[in-house]
């Protein structure tokens, strides 16, 4: 019999992992890899460990794709590798298997799909942006430093004992944004 272990993360909405854990152990018993954690910044640790404690031939199982991750081009990525380790993926909700024969097209499916949600955000931006600033809204980063900040560090920079980084304390700039803006693109190293 092949080994199966499933996966669990806490969804904004609902921090409990009551129903996926009752889901996950319907099938047959397995062990659950649970993750506390829903945040998008955050490694999943628990996610990276199902590769290492399953075999090829192994599944493992979530109980909705959505959990596995919050965009498709990550979960096409989490899909292919798991599918290096010779790993399946089972989504319970979806009845997707795609440990067998028949169920490996899903991945290519998911994989096209994420290509083409890629081309239409890459197209969507690039109508949007030159749209947006005839609007008169610009969207590019604001500058750190104000013109009238420039000025007063270049007249400070005038005092040779003042040093870069007290300036950039001062302007709540970094040291390279004080050097750009009294003209010296990289600081010159003392020997």
């Amino acid at each position: 019999m092949n080994q199966r272990i499933g996966y669990a993360r806490v969804s904004t909405n609902d921090q409990r992992l009551d129903l996926q854990r009752y889901a996950l152990k319907q099938p047959d018993s397995r062990a659950i890899n649970e993750e506390a954690s829903s945040s998008k910044n955050t490694t999943s640790l628990e996610l990276e460990r199902c590769p290492k404690q399953l075999r090829a031939g192994g599944t493992s199982g979530v109980w909705r794709l959505n959990r596995l991750g919050r965009s498709l081009p990550y979960l096409v990525q989490i899909g292919a590798d798991l599918e290096r380790c010779g790993i399946g993926r089972e989504s319970l909700t979806e009845k997707i298997e795609t440990g067998s024969e028949a169920g490996k097209p899903v991945l290519h499916s998911f994989s096209a799909l994420a290509e083409f949600e890629h081309c239409l955000i890459r197209e969507r931006s690039q109508i949007g942006s030159p749209a947006a600033r005839a609007k008169g809204r610009v969207s590019d980063r604001k500058p750190k430093l104000t013109e009238h900040g420039a000025s007063e560090i270049k007249a400070l920079r005038r005092d040779l004992d003042i040093q870069i980084a007290e300036v950039s304390r001062q302007f709540g700039a970094s040291r390279t944004t004080v050097y750009k803006n009294i003209g010296i693109i990289y600081p010159k190293k003392l020997v």
